[in-house]
């Protein structure tokens, strides 16, 4: 009988110890998770039509428009770091190098977010486009873009023919 005690003592710390450990690895995963949104603008697996499924289907449309959202909110939450980084950071150096160094470093975090402030208004113009039934469809020829150049550059707005083209254009006029 003492026998039984001691073991029934030496189980029960260990399942307590076993109850506390699951609820870390949970916790841990969620930020794994977390932290993979912020290193991917998209962590929506890619979109796969069913057989027979129409170009731009309401399900297709609705995967675009979760994919143009989550890089919304991951844009606007870099901008929101960026804005603290530069309130925080703002210390005046005596050291006119330190300054410089400083200064040019807010300069090209100001310079990547303003590209991302007007790529958040052309994400806003595709998701508006998407309401219109617009979303999709080449603005040059009026052909589909396609599902995996979407998938690559949800904002695209031509197909790749035509964005080819622009490209040789724009090349040949600039030398």
């Amino acid at each position: 009988m003492v026998e039984k005690k001691s073991k029934t003592v030496k189980k029960a710390p260990v399942k307590k110890a076993v109850a506390k450990k699951a609820p870390v690895k949970k916790a841990v995963a969620k930020k794994t998770v977390k932290a993979t949104i912020a290193n991917n603008k998209s962590k929506i697996a890619a979109y796969k039509p069913k057989k027979g499924e129409k170009y731009m289907s309401a399900a297709m449309k609705k995967h675009f428009v979760a994919v143009l959202l989550l890089w919304k909110e991951h844009l606007k939450d870099e901008m929101q770091k960026t804005f603290d980084h530069l309130r925080t950071k703002g210390e005046t150096y005596a050291d006119p190098m330190d300054r410089a160094s400083q200064e040019e470093e807010f300069a090209f975090e100001l310079r990547t977010r303003d590209r991302e402030r007007k790529l958040i208004s052309k994400i806003a113009v595709s998701i508006e486009q998407v309401k219109q039934d617009d979303y999709g469809w080449c603005e040059s020829c009026g052909d589909e873009i396609g599902i995996k150049r979407l998938e690559a550059r949800p904002t695209a707005t031509h197909c790749i023919h035509c964005k080819t083209l622009d490209e040789i254009k724009e090349k040949q006029l600039n030398g």
